[in-house]
């Protein structure tokens, strides 16, 4: 949640002169705030870039073939985790017209995967940008959410591209059917992500979600026209910092969420600490059925009390999101 950069129309072509012996690339976290689900089908969505949980990538010239390599267990410990990341690599050198081949990257992430921090896209992110580096090539924004975009509908089949267009912004997103703005976000107090420790499946939980609403079309339908109007007006919530209009609507999301059935009984121990111990609001945040829950604590309150109240209640991982005016990602 810092400032944007610039958004360009084209990607630069290769300049040999500019090729390095190595490229590095950079891609953050995301969160959402508002809209898991139902911008799926449509409705708006609220996320949030979190700059400083980080995926990071180096490439450089081999006499093999294409090679995606980490030392990190959190990724090679997930089944067909070279798929992502060989086929971001792989559609960044397509892009500049250059041959699959030749290359090794290596890979270091801290954005837990299975969590809802958007890791998948995160890793996908860096490894465009350092082979992009390595060749001495410029890629816009655009440009660069195509290519994770690419590489995230292997990890998860049909995605909004939300995850993608967040993991290379560096401000608030409202995003809708593919259309973005991008706008200033005002928590109006501290955001709290904890971990439960279960890896949740965003292709899963989707697929669950679309087949209630196949069964229950139009019960369905209502929560999910619910959600995405939640979203709507959390915007204007969060452009002028009123927390306790978000924190509240974060409760309603939850319980929606809760009976489209990707909520779990993790998630909920954890909702029901951060609530007890006085935030104005929680609720899961991604996928579902696991990951990371979010809570809201306003401006004045003890965040403390709402940490120790998560880790007594089994959290595996805490990380605390300040509030504006110096919303520059989150520290552990």
């Amino acid at each position: 949640m810092a400032t944007v950069s610039e958004l360009n129309a084209h990607s630069l072509p290769p300049s040999p002169e500019a090729s390095a012996a190595s490229g590095h690339g950079r891609s953050h976290a995301k969160l959402i705030l508002f809209g898991e689900h139902s911008v799926v089908h449509g409705h708006p969505a609220i996320a949030v870039p979190v700059r400083s949980i980080a995926a990071e990538a180096d490439a450089v010239r081999s006499d093999g073939p294409l090679d995606v390599a980490s030392d990190d267990p959190q990724i090679t410990a997930r089944d067909g985790w070279q798929d992502v990341p060989l086929m971001a690599a792989e559609a960044t050198l397509r892009r500049l017209g250059l041959p699959a081949s030749g290359v090794h990257v290596s890979v270091r992430s801290r954005v837990p995967a299975g969590r809802g921090f958007g890791s998948s896209a995160a890793v996908a992110g860096a490894i465009v940008n350092a082979v992009a580096d390595l060749h001495g090539a410029e890629l816009d924004r655009q440009a660069r959410f195509e290519l994770v975009q690419e590489a995230e509908r292997v990890a998860h089949g049909n995605p909004s591209g939300l995850d993608a267009r967040t993991t290379v912004a560096e401000r608030g997103i409202a995003f809708q059917g593919g259309v973005v703005r991008e706008f200033d976000v005002v928590l109006g107090g501290t955001l709290v992500v904890a971990d439960t420790g279960v890896h949740g499946s965003t292709r899963r939980a989707v697929a669950d979600v679309r087949a209630l609403l196949e069964r229950e079309p139009e019960r369905t339908g209502a929560l999910l026209d619910r959600l995405g109007a939640i979203a709507r007006d959390a915007e204007r919530a969060l452009r002028v910092g009123d927390a306790r209009a978000t924190g509240g609507m974060m409760d309603e999301s939850q319980r929606i969420l809760r009976e489209l059935g990707v909520s779990s009984t993790e998630i909920e121990t954890l909702v029901t600490a951060a609530k007890g111990a006085g935030a104005l609001g929680a609720k899961l945040s991604g996928g579902g059925q696991g990951g990371c829950i979010v809570a809201l604590i306003g401006d004045g309150d003890d965040a403390t009390a709402v940490t120790e109240a998560l880790r007594a209640a089994g959290a595996t991982g805490i990380w605390s999101v300040p509030p504006a005016p110096h919303p520059s990602g989150t520290t552990r």
